[in-house]
């Protein structure tokens, strides 16, 4: 019952609160980053979702659009900005994901949602990440984010589908909020945020 009514009730609550809550803030980073960005503070990208379903997430822009001779983007760490920087440490390119979960893509809490070309690459033991709605925090977040190994990461999240609680949603809550003002597992080591996975 929690995970198929109240869970969604859960998240539509505090997803909308949330967003009056933080609109002051809302508005000063999206003035910010459209000035800095030439008129486009949102990110959005194409990321799978509950059973695998694609839908367009969206975020504060942290990084630049800056390619080399050939066209090709740049790495991460090149096109990450110093504010874009200072957003990813505090969280707060995270807030307009709340409108993914108003709209019913994604949840307060599960697995983030990744890459649509990692799908071929899962095996049956990390596609059942999908079996959740995808969330702006996690079980993987709270135990490591960025800074530990995919295969970490997908057993991470796996536990969390199979072992979905009240109890365990609060305790990510709590977890979250003391990662956010510590600025945590934000990158992999010698990366700007984390490299891509490349399959098993």
């Amino acid at each position: 019952m929690y995970n198929n009514f109240i869970k969604r009730l859960l998240d539509l609550v505090f997803s909308f609160v949330g967003l009056i809550l933080l609109s002051p803030l809302f508005f000063i980073v999206f003035i910010s980053l459209f000035f800095l960005n030439q008129g486009r503070p949102f990110f959005t990208q194409l990321r799978p979702g509950k059973k695998e379903k694609i839908f367009k997430i969206i975020k504060f822009r942290t990084m630049n659009n800056k390619t080399d001779s050939n066209g090709v983007l740049l790495s991460d760490s090149e096109r990450l900005t110093s504010v874009g920087s200072f957003i990813r440490k505090t969280s707060l390119d995270e807030i307009p994901q709340l409108l993914n979960v108003l709209k019913g893509d994604m949840s307060l809490i599960g697995p983030r949602p990744l890459l649509p070309e990692y799908l071929q690459l899962y095996n049956d033991f990390q596609k059942q990440r999908h079996n959740i709605r995808p969330g702006i925090t996690g079980w993987a977040q709270v135990n490591g984010r960025n800074a530990i190994l995919w295969q970490e990461k997908f057993e991470l999240d796996v536990y969390y589908v199979n072992n979905l609680s009240v109890r365990l949603d609060l305790r990510i809550i709590f977890l979250t909020i003391k990662k956010v003002f510590k600025s945590e597992g934000i990158s992999q080591k010698g990366q700007a945020t984390m490299e891509y996975f490349k399959g098993n």
